[in-house]
């Protein structure tokens, strides 16, 4: 049962069932351009900065197979825990 499970859980988290925003950061964008006119001529430039959003996303995939992954840990935990409690 072992191998059939993990397998099982690969093929999941390898599939494409889209993704999930878990957050959206501050990112800073500095632009330079020419000044124009006599300042451009003397090499002169401008700076703008702009901050915008960028989003971080997570496969669904990958969620489902990490919480699969924990919780087959939680049942070989459980029966480790049940094995030794028959031998005491």
């Amino acid at each position: 049962m072992k191998n059939e499970l993990i397998a099982g859980m690969a093929a999941l988290g390898g599939s494409s069932l889209g993704s999930i925003t878990v957050a959206t950061v501050p990112v800073v964008v500095t632009t330079t351009t020419s000044a124009g006119g006599i300042a451009d001529w003397l090499g002169f430039t401008t700076a703008a900065t702009t901050i915008i959003a960028a989003p971080i996303t997570v496969p669904v995939g990958g969620i489902v197979t990490a919480g699969a992954l924990l919780a087959y840990g939680g049942y070989q935990v459980y029966k480790q825990i049940k094995s030794r409690e028959c031998q005491s």
